[in-house]
């Protein structure tokens, strides 16, 4: 099943992007500036030197075709709701989930599904009206 487009890419959506069928995904795909930053960190975290090539071409290739929707100020009030949310599911919002939490507000802030490989994540944010897809 295609999920509607236009759709936001979580990260996870970004890095395994070559290994989803194309007919899985909606014509129409956007990244948020997190996810960009996401993957400009990820050279810098492995000392492998393919791995961290890898990771290089990736970003250049994403940078190339994508413009990334910014963290606007709606996104930043969308992110208030998204970490209420998440609070009252006794979920943590900070730490290494807070850039997850963020790219939701994104999604929920440009009326945008989100496509992800971790559902799971994000799962207790369709309360609040974000549609989420596995893919």
């Amino acid at each position: 099943m295609t999920a509607p487009s236009p759709a936001l890419l979580d990260t996870s959506v970004v890095i395994d992007l070559q290994r989803i069928p194309n007919e899985s995904l909606p014509a129409e795909l956007a990244i948020s500036a997190l996810t960009l930053a996401e993957l400009a960190a990820g050279p810098h975290a492995t000392d492998d030197a393919r791995e961290r090539a890898r990771r290089q071409d990736r970003l250049q290739r994403i940078e190339s075709i994508m413009d990334p929707l910014p963290f606007d100020a709606a996104a930043a009030r969308a992110y208030g709701h998204v970490y209420a949310a998440t609070r009252a599911k006794d979920r943590k919002p900070r730490g290494a989930r807070a850039v997850d939490l963020m790219i939701a507000a994104v999604a929920l802030a440009n009326d945008l599904p989100l496509l992800t490989r971790n559902p799971g994540d994000f799962a207790h944010l369709t309360a609040i009206g974000l549609v989420v897809h596995q893919v």
